[in-house]
């Protein structure tokens, strides 16, 4: 593993983590009983990887939260898990009366432990000694984690997550891909999502292979470029990042500019968790670099079917893993089942009859598996528009066509229960301001472009272009375009960038109802 410390990054051998969570375990066996909760709110770090390691070999119940959550949600969630016990990072201040709380702080000043001052003081045959009853006695059907997930509703609900549901997906995970002991594996995905935790760190110990910690999210091209990784995993949002900032540069031509940009061995690419643009996986793939998409959920630990360096499709999301199966309901709806789908939701047991139907699970999502076993995504159930001629429309799907146009960095398309469709565009900017230039609007105010008739006559070609080939029903009518873009931080997008579509339609409602007048 590769970590960065004082500024560089610096190895950390087997036999070094292994020491570290002896001690964590060493230390938390003072206040964690097994099959208790331990809350764990902090960002990416080292810390959280022995955290983590130390808490499932007590045989206790990893419950992390999401860093970006406001103190708010936080809160709730914290109190909804019945924790035993705190383990949270620097900067933040969480805390329940009467529980014990360590921070990663050298000398917390609110009556929480120090995390450093505690390992200082462990006792390694104390770990040892947890660690061999666990291998005796944990079995894989006990709880390791629970994972709240707030979902494009708002909802919080705590998905309960086997030891037997996160070994099977990341051993699975890891055989599919194959990837060989002298690879590089980039890691910035938070590991609060189980994206990250399982198709990262649990895959990174079943295959021996190397591990890069990227400083933070921000720093992960910087970092890249540091460490030369041969493996990225992420969300399509980074992968498009890196091909609309060289297009910009108007180096995107250049022949080997990706791989040197992000270290010079990079090979492969693994995202998940949104629809990827085709322009953009096009683009990796002239550049001699597999992008290779994948689907799956919190539910199912999480990945369901990807596409492999051996198996793959262009614009599919690939078979699924072994031993998984996969159904499509009559209404389109995917179903499935295997050892790595989950027991059910955290104190929620009318949540959790309602996904499960004759021994399987119903993801929500819509798609078709075709004649070779590859499952082709075409939109999210409950998000589904039905028109008021009664046609119904996969509003996901009419934004990744629109997404992939350079002058679009997100769209948002409404129409339920209306005659046609509308769209909010939030403009790359940078585009949006080469536009300008273009078209000799230098001296305008960008408030005044996105107003002008010649920048709209030019984003209504886009719709024409991209939306060539679908129903006239599908085809975008009428938009505005949006300065402000749609965040975590604003409520519009979840922690995993799905739209929270209601949200967005009650805080642009006027600007909706305009487009309709």
């Amino acid at each position: 593993m590769e970590v960065k410390r004082e500024g560089l990054y610096r190895p950390i051998t087997w036999e070094q983590f292994r020491s570290d969570v002896l001690s964590a375990i060493s230390v938390l066996s003072q206040f964690v009983p097994s099959g208790s909760r331990v809350v764990h709110v902090s960002e990416n770090r080292y810390d959280w990887l022995v955290t983590d390691l130390a808490i499932l070999s007590l045989g206790a119940i990893h419950v992390p939260l999401h860093a970006s959550l406001t103190r708010t949600q936080q809160l709730s969630q914290a109190q909804d898990a019945e924790p035993c016990c705190i383990v949270r990072s620097n900067n933040n201040g969480l805390h329940l009366p009467g529980l014990p709380c360590l921070s990663y702080h050298a000398s917390p000043t609110d009556g929480a432990m120090s995390w450093r001052d505690e390992l200082s003081k462990a006792d390694l045959a104390i770990g040892q000694q947890i660690v061999e009853q666990a291998i005796a006695n944990i079995r894989p059907d006990a709880i390791a984690t629970i994972l709240y997930t707030s979902g494009t509703t708002g909802e919080s609900k705590g998905v309960i997550l086997t030891h037997g549901n996160l070994l099977a997906n990341a051993i699975r995970a890891y055989e599919v891909f194959g990837i060989t002991a002298d690879k590089k594996r980039f890691n910035f995905l938070p590991y609060s999502h189980i994206f990250a935790r399982t198709c990262d760190f649990y895959s990174w110990i079943a295959g021996g292979y190397q591990l890069v910690l990227a400083e933070s999210k921000d720093t992960a091209i910087v970092d890249c470029q540091a460490t030369s990784p041969h493996i990225v995993t992420a969300v399509p949002y980074f992968f498009d990042k890196v091909y609309r900032g060289l297009l910009v540069a108007g180096v995107a031509d250049a022949p080997g500019i990706l791989k040197k940009t992000l270290g010079g061995q990079f090979e492969m690419g693994v995202c998940g968790g949104a629809p990827l643009a085709m322009d953009t996986l096009d683009y990796y793939v002239s550049q001699g670099v597999q992008l290779l998409e994948g689907y799956g959920l919190t539910e199912t630990s999480p990945v369901l079917t990807t596409n492999t360096p051996t198996r793959y499709r262009r614009g599919s999301v690939g078979p699924s893993l072994p031993e998984v199966e996969l159904r499509i309901a009559e209404d389109g709806e995917i179903c499935a089942r295997g050892p790595s789908v989950f027991q059910g939701y955290w104190k929620k047991p009318e949540a959790t009859q309602e996904v499960f139907r004759d021994g399987w699970f119903y993801t929500g999502d819509i798609g078709r598996l075709d004649d070779e076993g590859f499952l082709w995504i075409t939109g999210r159930k409950k998000e589904l528009i039905v028109t008021a001629a009664g046609k119904k429309i996969a509003p996901t799907f009419v934004e990744s066509l629109l997404n992939q146009d350079p002058l679009v960095s997100q769209s948002f398309v409404y129409g339920d229960r209306e005659n046609f469709l509308v769209a909010l565009i939030v403009p790359n900017l940078e585009q949006l301001n080469r536009l300008t230039q273009d078209l000799g609007l230098v001296e305008t105010d960008i408030h005044e472009a996105i107003l002008d008739h010649r920048v709209l006559e030019t984003y209504q070609k886009v719709f024409e272009r991209r939306l060539a080939e679908l129903s006239h029903y599908e085809q975008v009518q009428r938009f505005s375009l949006l300065l402000q873009p749609f965040s975590v931080e604003t409520g519009e997008l979840t922690g995993k960038l799905s739209m929270r579509r209601s949200v967005i339609a009650e805080k642009y409602a006027t600007v909706i109802r305009s487009l309709y007048r």
